[in-house]
């Protein structure tokens, strides 16, 4: 493991994705990018009896969807890095307690998918570990109790509002050659324009994207040209125009290769407000479509940044700003490609 510039780690010993698993709720298996998913739930309590037992029946899916597809038991993974947005990452170490897998809690709000990437990677690179499990997840209605309001309260939401997304996303790591490698990992630095409206997140988190971004080009000298995609997390049809402009102020122009995940996993005429959001939004894009393009060689190397506001609902009533922060890595294909 190697590093470039400022704040990118670069995968010397070159680490891969050996197989991932998705598993998403109705609203997401309606949307344009369903027929990407492993596991599609056609109602919200994915057949259990309240919102937090169907997350975590949401990354237990995802979990064992990528460990099917790479035909591995989970007693031969060393590591397990997952996180969620729920107070003490409740989803991800209440599956740890049943997978009895070694674990890292990880918490980057709605960068987590990218955090666990990047770290998990990181640590096969070094040796640390031969084989490790990354995971994330979000629900939307518990997304909205712990941070807004209960879903049957109904109370209405601006057009800047995000809608968070109902899934989970998993990934297999090891040094085993497989069609997809991480090459490369830009961790990013937490950013705050003072923006004080938790309806509004796009704007929020949309400093910490041109930040992590600008560095992760800068370190590895590169443009944006030199990737198929770059895609965030869930900056919404908000917050994308703004990082784009911070960008193209900087001499950097995203046009032709920016895509959000948050205006990836809906259709426009869905009751999304301004587009997705959450953990498994960037997870769900990720280790679904994006994995799968580049296995079947549509794109030959992705970066995703991950975007996530770091605020918690005492600290929006405190009057407190919203930090941002994004973590960004970088996904080829490997020498397993066809």
């Amino acid at each position: 493991m190697g590093k470039a510039g400022k704040h990118t780690w670069t995968f010397s010993n070159q680490v891969y994705i050996q197989a991932s698993g998705t598993a998403v709720g109705p609203m997401e298996g309606e949307g344009p990018l369903g027929s990407t998913y492993d596991v599609i739930h056609e109602e919200l309590h994915c057949g259990e009896s309240n919102w937090e037992l169907a997350e975590r029946k949401l990354m237990f899916d995802a979990v064992y969807a990528c460990l099917q597809k790479a035909g591995v038991d989970q007693s031969a993974i060393d590591l397990f890095l997952a996180g969620d947005l729920l107070n003490q990452n409740v989803t991800g170490n209440y599956v740890a307690r049943q997978l009895g897998i070694p674990v890292l809690g990880m918490f980057g709000a709605c960068s987590t998918s990218m955090e666990t990437l990047a770290s998990g990677a990181a640590l096969v690179d070094s040796g640390f570990a031969d084989q490790a499990l990354v995971a994330v997840s979000s629900h939307n209605c518990t997304a909205e109790r712990q941070f807004r309001y209960p879903t049957e309260y109904g109370g209405q939401k601006p057009k800047t509002a995000t809608y968070t997304v109902t899934g989970s996303g998993a990934a297999l790591l090891s040094r085993t050659p497989s069609p997809v490698q991480v090459e490369a990992a830009t961790i990013g630095r937490v950013m705050d324009y003072n923006i004080k409206d938790p309806f509004d997140m796009g704007s929020a988190m949309a400093p910490a994207a041109w930040d992590t971004i600008k560095t992760h080009l800068e370190d590895m000298g590169r443009m944006p040209s030199d990737y198929d995609v770059i895609a965030t997390g869930d900056l919404s049809s908000v917050g994308s125009p703004i990082f784009r402009d911070m960008m193209k102020q900087d001499g950097y122009d995203l046009s032709e290769v920016h895509k959000d995940c948050g205006m990836l996993v809906y259709h426009s005429d869905q009751p999304v407000f301004a587009g997705g959001s959450g953990c498994a939004c960037s997870a769900v894009v990720t280790y679904g479509k994006l994995i799968q393009d580049l296995m079947e060689g549509k794109y030959n190397k992705v970066l995703v940044a991950a975007t996530g506001a770091l605020m918690s609902p005492m600290m929006i009533q405190q009057k407190e700003s919203i930090p941002g922060i994004a973590h960004a890595v970088v996904l080829k294909r490997g020498e397993g490609a066809s």
